[in-house]
C-alpha cells in the first residue's frame, strides 16, 4: 500500500511499506501515484530525533502504567524510586513498551543506548521498531523523553530519501526554530518503518 505524508508546507513523502520510495511537493506526488493515500499534518514533516538517553529512559527507568498513577504518579521513576518496586520480567517489558511510546510522542525515532542488558527491555524495545544506535557508556546532558530538554544539542535521523527506512515524524509548528522553541512535544505523528506509531489525538 503507497501512503503519501504531506506537511502544512506541501512538503511530502512517499511510502510504501517499511520505505521511502519518492520524496517532493504534495501535488507532485499525488499526481504521480492517484491511488496513494494520502495523509495531510498540520506543521513540518521532519528526520525525527535521534534521544541521547536511550539506556537511561529504557533500562534505568520504570514508565508506571496509567493504573498505577495514583501511587506512582505519571513520570518516569529512577535511582532510589526504583529500589521499593518490585519488578519483575513483565513489568520491566511494560514499562519499556510505555518508554517508546513517550518517546515517539516525542518525535523519536531512534536511541542510542549502551547494550541493553536486561533481556526484557531488550525485548520490548526491539519490539517496537524503534532504531537503537551505538554510543560510549557515558552520554552527557539530563535524560528527558523531549530531546529538545536534555541540554545537549539534538541530533536528528538522516533526511528521509528515496530508498531509506520511512521513519520521520511531523510537528504542528511553523519552523525549526519554534520547534526548537516549544519543544518535542507538538509532535503530532511519528512513523518508524512505515507504521504510524504515534498519532495525537
Amino acid at each position: 500500500m503507497l501512503t503519501i505524508h504531506a506537511d502544512s508546507r506541501g512538503h511530502a513523502v512517499l511510502v510504501r511499506g517499511d520505505r521511502i520510495e519518492a520524496v517532493g511537493p504534495l501535488e507532485e506526488l499525488a499526481a504521480a501515484h492517484p491511488h496513494a493515500r494520502v495523509r495531510s499534518w498540520p506543521g513540518i514533516l521532519t528526520p525525527g530525533f535521534v534521544n541521547p538517553h536511550g539506556t537511561e529512559l529504557l533500562e534505568e527507568a520504570y514508565h508506571p502504567d496509567p493504573r498505577e498513577a495514583e501511587a506512582l504518579g505519571t513520570e518516569p521513576l529512577t535511582g532510589d524510586a526504583l529500589t521499593d518496586l518490585a519488578l519483575d520480567d513483565a513489568r520491566w517489558g511494560g514499562s519499556a513498551r510505555r518508554g517508546v511510546q513517550r518517546m515517539f510522542a516525542h518525535g523519536t525515532v531512534a536511541a542510542a543506548c549502551a547494550p541493553l542488558r536486561n533481556r526484557a527491555v531488550r525485548d520490548a524495545v526491539l519490539r517496537t521498531g524503534l532504531e537503537l544506535l551505538p554510543r560510549g557508556p557515558v552520554s552527557a546532558g539530563v535524560p528527558a523523553l523531549d530531546p529538545l530538554a536534555s541540554a545537549l544539542p539534538p541530533t536528528t535521523a538522516p533526511a528521509p530519501a528515496p530508498g531509506s527506512p520511512a521513519r520521520f515524524a511531523v510537528f504542528d509548528v511553523h519552523d525549526e526554530a519554534e520547534l526548537a522553541e516549544r519543544g518535542a512535544a507538538t509532535c503530532v505523528a511519528t512513523v518508524v518503518a512505515g507504521r504510524l506509531v504515534f498519532r495525537r489525538r
